[in-house]
């Protein structure tokens, strides 16, 4: 995929403002738009939208293929009916600017609940014959996840192989009758997913009708508690009793000096050579029905993947075990066409990863934050002179400090570098702005910054710390009142001036 010179702001849904204490897919997406729009940006990137489970990050969903419910947007419900005005009487006192996934897992579903009891209580004619439509559409992995979610449900929330065998191993006899035990609370699963996607589809197109296109995040791997790995045990390296024998992650690296464990399961790429690459086939074909773009995190386990033997405890005694990212991306490409996909090829890149990235033609990804350290700055890789045409470079990721984070907590070594590279003092209150124009001035076909970067929030603001849990990853939301037409202004012409 060759890009053109493009750039975008990088913000999950989750971010986005709103009275319902998270960000959803309504006015406040519309309003999001309609800035970048002024803006002069032709991207919105996101992070996976996926449902989450424990810990409340995207990139471990209980689902490669669904959406999450949280996102749905509560007062469009109430517009079609759905709601009421009482239904919200009780509602918490959220905080504006912070998502409590707690208060959402009990309030939202509750609010859900009432709409679905609405809709199926009511009849609504004009939805149903549409919500069948897309139940027969999507039946190929909406069955299995609603059938997982009522099941783990059903069992107190546990993860799938501390079920009873017969569900857990996907005994016919038990999944036909907890199918019709379940049924309601499946039906209701899947009415949950088909009020996402219609209104993720719409805002899709309300983004398409003004010059934006939408850059989606998928993960390499998927959660062990999902639906994906339940379905397709034999897809992945699990024993009899549905534990993993090997799990992913990645070795010591600038974010952790003892790894990250991650704990996904790991795929048997020979097993899925066998079946043609049919689950990731379908994988790819449902993420571009949400995305324009795709951009695959963790690249690099398609070539090799750090297994670590499980259970562990760090992710320090694992080993690189080559993957067929090859065989797989070809098989996709002769089953759906050419691939509008960007690698995330962030970390230690060996040449086998280079070389399947080159062979596809994926734009691989450089992050500014990062050019300025080491010895030799002036050889680094993620210098605005040493980028290639066709790659996006960020200032800074969701894993990343924000930009002007970074700066006030950076080696002193990284601040010289800077310096000298650029013969500027920045101070904390300009150095964002500074990194901004570096990346819309490189020759790097498309520039993305966070949302963060581009409102020159400080450290707290950002999104995730890499290898920790707590209420503090993921959650941040946006002020709506610091989205002025004044900052829209100055980054149109920032874009115009470097002919983005």
């Amino acid at each position: 995929m060759n890009l053109e010179r493009a750039s975008g702001v990088l913000l999950h849904p989750t971010s986005l403002p709103g009275a319902y204490g998270i960000g959803e897919l309504g006015a406040q997406a519309r309003h999001f738009i309609d800035w970048l729009a002024l803006a002069g940006q032709k991207y919105w990137q996101v992070m996976p939208l996926g449902p989450t489970g424990y810990g409340d990050s995207p990139y471990q969903s209980f689902s490669a293929f669904a959406g999450n419910p949280y996102l749905i947007d509560l007062n469009t419900l109430k517009e079609e009916g759905l709601l009421q005005d009482s239904d919200f009487v009780a509602m918490p006192a959220f905080d504006p600017f912070k998502v409590d996934f707690g208060a959402q897992f009990i309030w939202r579903n509750q609010m859900l609940d009432r709409a679905y009891a609405k809709f199926a209580f009511d009849g609504h004619n004009d939805l149903q014959s549409e919500f069948e439509r897309f139940k027969t559409a999507e039946h190929d992995w909406l069955e299995d996840y609603a059938l997982f979610m009522a099941l783990k449900a059903a069992h107190g929330g546990l993860s799938w192989n501390a079920w009873d065998t017969g569900t857990r191993d996907r005994d016919p006899a038990a999944l036909a009758a907890a199918r019709e035990r379940l049924a309601s609370a499946i039906d209701r699963v899947q009415f949950a997913q088909f009020l996402f996607f219609r209104q993720w589809s719409a805002i899709r197109e309300y983004a398409h009708q003004h010059g934006v296109q939408v850059i989606g995040d998928i993960p390499i791997f998927v959660a062990m508690d999902s639906s994906d790995a339940w379905a397709n045990r034999d897809q992945f390296y699990f024993d009899d009793q549905g534990q993993p024998t090997v799990v992913a992650g990645v070795p010591p690296d600038y974010f952790s000096e003892t790894g990250q464990l991650w704990g996904n399961p790991l795929y048997n790429w020979q097993k899925m050579q066998q079946g043609g690459f049919a689950w990731w086939i379908k994988r790819f074909q449902s993420s571009l029905q949400l995305y324009d773009v795709i951009r695959i995190d963790h690249f690099r386990g398609f070539a090799a993947s750090w297994e670590i033997p499980f259970p562990a405890e760090t992710a320090i005694q694992g080993q690189w075990v080559p993957a067929l990212g090859h065989e797989m991306f070809t098989a996709v490409r002769d089953a759906l066409g050419v691939l509008p996909i960007i690698a995330e090829d962030l970390g230690v890149i060996t040449p086998d990863v280079e070389k399947l990235r080159d062979d596809f033609n994926f734009p691989g990804m450089a992050v500014l934050q990062f050019a300025f350290g080491g010895g030799d700055f002036r050889v680094n890789d993620f210098l605005p002179e040493n980028l290639r045409v066709n790659q996006v470079v960020y200032t800074g990721t969701h894993d990343n400090d924000t930009t002007r984070g970074w700066w006030a907590n950076a080696e002193e070594s990284e601040r010289h570098n800077f310096r000298v590279y650029t013969h500027s003092a920045p101070s904390e209150e300009s150095f964002a702005g500074q990194l901004m124009r570096m990346a819309f001035e490189s020759r790097a076909a498309l520039a993305v910054v966070p949302l963060q970067d581009v409102l020159n929030l400080g450290s707290e603001y950002r999104m995730n710390l890499p290898g920790t849990t707590g209420d503090h990853n993921w959650t941040w939301r946006y002020n709506p009142a610091a989205l002025l037409p004044s900052l829209a202004d100055s980054l149109r012409t920032l874009t115009e001036q470097t002919g983005r």
